[in-house]
């Protein structure tokens, strides 16, 4: 398979695998806390990333560490707490659609702290694909007005960290294996994940006797293995072989399958949110679109 083929592969298979997360946060949150699933699920997706790939850390340089670290820090510690305490009051579909903010804060993010180059058609396709977002999240809060917007915020800072790490990945860690990369991530966030596991009785009687502890962990059980484990050694790779736009790109299609997942949940959509939707694929074209060469 072509580095060509292979990049719109992973794009479609992670879009789809990080599009249905929401709804899975969404349910692991019937039986345990915001930060209770959050520890379980980093504690599960570190213990199976390191039983699959702690070879991998060979190829992690003395010097790469510190990026390695600083990488599971934005890439994964903050925000996957960031999305489940969000989706505490806001559906799970438009958390979906805030992470679509991606691409444009790592053109800039990029830009600015990496100095990593971006072209005007580039630069159109993160601004009308923000426009689409913009307009879904609009008309979502006129069909839910009772939604707390202020949890918004919080998607809106959890994409700027994967902002921060697709470009520290992309201009540090070129030269580290993604299953290296995912298993250094999680190998830091093991300890604190454990604590909080601890300190926040996620395992104590009154939470594993509730009615909705044993498939709330399947849910979580679901979410680690495919939307952490798998999907993030696949994007690690999808930032090495292309660049950290076109990887990030993937949030455009997420917030498709999320309605998707929110409609078949009961969560309410008025019809012009498929125009915005639209508007967010053609978001992904113009940012992938190539110019072709003269003659």
């Amino acid at each position: 398979m072509s580095d060509t083929n292979r990049r719109l592969f992973y794009l479609a298979l992670l879009s789809l695998i990080w599009g249905s997360s929401y709804i899975l946060i969404k349910k692991g949150l019937e039986g345990f806390s915001a930060t209770q699933l959050w520890s379980v699920r980093v504690l599960l997706a570190g213990l199976l990333l390191l039983a699959i790939g702690a070879r991998s850390l060979r190829t992690i340089g003395k010097a790469e560490w510190p990026w390695v670290a600083l990488s599971g820090v934005v890439g994964s510690f903050i925000p996957m707490f960031l999305f489940a305490w969000a989706e505490t009051e806001i559906d799970s579909s438009i958390a979906s659609i805030l992470n679509s903010l991606v691409p444009l804060f790592t053109l800039f993010v990029g830009y600015l702290l990496f100095r990593i180059s971006f072209s005007l058609n580039q630069l159109a396709g993160v601004l009308v694909g923000l426009l689409g977002a913009a307009l879904l999240i609009w008309l979502g809060a006129g069909v839910n007005p009772g939604q707390n917007y202020w949890f918004a915020g919080l998607v809106v800072l959890a994409a700027l960290c994967y902002a921060f790490n697709a470009n520290i990945i992309k201009s540090k860690l070129q030269s580290v294996s993604p299953m290296g990369i995912a298993v250094g991530n999680f190998l830091f966030l093991l300890p604190p994940a454990l604590a909080i596991i601890l300190g926040s009785g996620a395992l104590s009687s009154p939470v594993r006797e509730g009615p909705h502890f044993w498939s709330s962990l399947g849910y979580i059980a679901l979410l680690c293995i495919f939307g952490t484990a798998i999907a993030k050694v696949m994007f690690n790779r999808l930032i090495q072989i292309s660049t950290p736009v076109f990887s990030v790109s993937v949030t455009y299609l997420i917030p498709v399958v999320g309605v998707f997942w929110g409609l078949l949940d009961g969560e309410r959509f008025s019809p012009g949110q498929v125009g915005a939707a639209a508007l967010i694929l053609l978001g992904v074209y113009l940012v992938n679109k190539t110019k072709k060469a003269p003659g």
